[in-house]
């Protein structure tokens, strides 16, 4: 062989190494993981950011480090070899839809892969409920998610912060922050919930409900 038969064909055998490496990349499943919440420390600690709380123990057990990017912070983490894009939406929790929407089409990531975490008022603090679709209840950030997506068809974590309000102080509560007594409640929770996003990833919606949904 000539040296230049040689070239072309070490120049050929590497354009095949490159095109095997990205069609490896493009068969890994991936998910998309949305904690729902409002940026800004202001808002820090508060009820209505229990999804960020939970994205945070995601890429906290992950080391994995947040970036700012369009719409939302990103953190890419492993989770047993799928590949898992968790945002915080910078758009704050009424525009949340735009967030998802964006992201879902930036990692090319099928609805059945997205998981959106939010609080509940419904649900005493740390209650965990998964529910593969249904209603927004009322939560502003699920109803532009729904109005973003069109459908109501996507897997929602919902964590439990409780309903200790009078009437009409819903958004004081929710915009205020967890009492040291509901945050010994809710720690261990937050973890539980990670792990439950876990689950789903690894073995779907359906498994992560039967094994943790009224824990």
């Amino acid at each position: 062989m000539t040296l230049k038969e040689w070239f072309i064909s070490f120049c050929v055998s590497r354009k095949k190494h490159r095109n095997d490496n990205n069609n490896n990349t493009d068969n890994v499943a991936k998910y998309l993981i949305v904690g729902l919440g409002n940026v800004g420390s202001e808002y820090e600690g508060t009820r209505h950011n229990a999804g960020f709380m939970v994205v945070d123990e995601l890429a906290s057990a992950a080391e994995a480090k947040w970036s700012l990017e369009r719409h939302a912070y990103r953190a890419e983490i492993k989770v047993k070899g799928r590949q898992v894009t968790l945002i915080k939406p910078t758009t704050y929790m009424n525009l949340s839809g735009k967030a998802v929407r964006y992201w879902m089409q930036t990692e090319k990531i099928p609805l059945e892969n997205v998981l959106v975490v939010v609080d509940d008022i419904a649900l005493e603090v740390g209650s965990l409920r998964m529910k593969k679709q249904g209603s927004n209840g009322g939560h502003n950030g699920l109803a532009d998610i729904e109005a973003a997506l069109g459908t109501q068809n996507y897997c929602r974590l919902r964590i439990g912060v409780g309903n200790h309000f009078g009437r009409g102080h819903q958004i004081d509560y929710v915009l205020g922050k967890f009492t040291e007594e509901e945050m010994a409640t809710l720690d261990p929770r937050i973890k539980d919930a990670a792990e439950m996003v876990r689950c789903f990833c690894t073995q779907g919606a359906d498994r992560a409900m039967n094994m943790y949904n009224g824990k």
